[in-house]
């Protein structure tokens, strides 16, 4: 595949709204499914195809910790390109942050001590 088509097919892949929602809020750190889920309102089965495009296309790496599949960038500098591409258009990125509507054990740490409830199931 020549260098022009290869960027073409990174730009295609990152270019729907819901996939860069989905690497703003990864970020450049590590997140659950249903930490995406509670954060960016998508249904489960929404989610799960945007992710598996986003790691076909080597842009995500996940791993499994029990029950929970948590996402990251493969390459932090994505993060850059989506910024760069913001400041051309002059616009700003959404500053995603934590939904309270997540339980995941990350979450729940981030809340502090007697949030037990885990409603996060395995998703891919």
């Amino acid at each position: 595949m020549s260098s022009i088509k290869q960027v073409a097919a990174l730009l295609q892949t990152i270019g729907q709204e819901s996939r860069l929602q989905i690497l703003l809020a990864i970020g450049e750190g590590e997140t659950c499914v249903c930490h995406l889920e509670a954060m960016l309102g998508l249904r489960q089965a929404t989610l799960s195809q945007h992710l598996m495009a986003l790691r076909e296309a080597g842009l995500l790496e996940a791993r499994r910790q029990g029950r929970f599949i948590h996402y990251r960038l493969n390459d932090p500098r994505l993060l850059a390109i989506l910024r760069q591409a913001a400041d051309v258009q002059g616009v700003p990125l959404p500053e995603l942050s934590p939904s309270p509507d997540c339980n995941c054990p990350n979450c729940s740490k981030e809340k502090g001590p007697g949030n037990n409830s885990s409603r996060c199931e395995v998703r891919s």
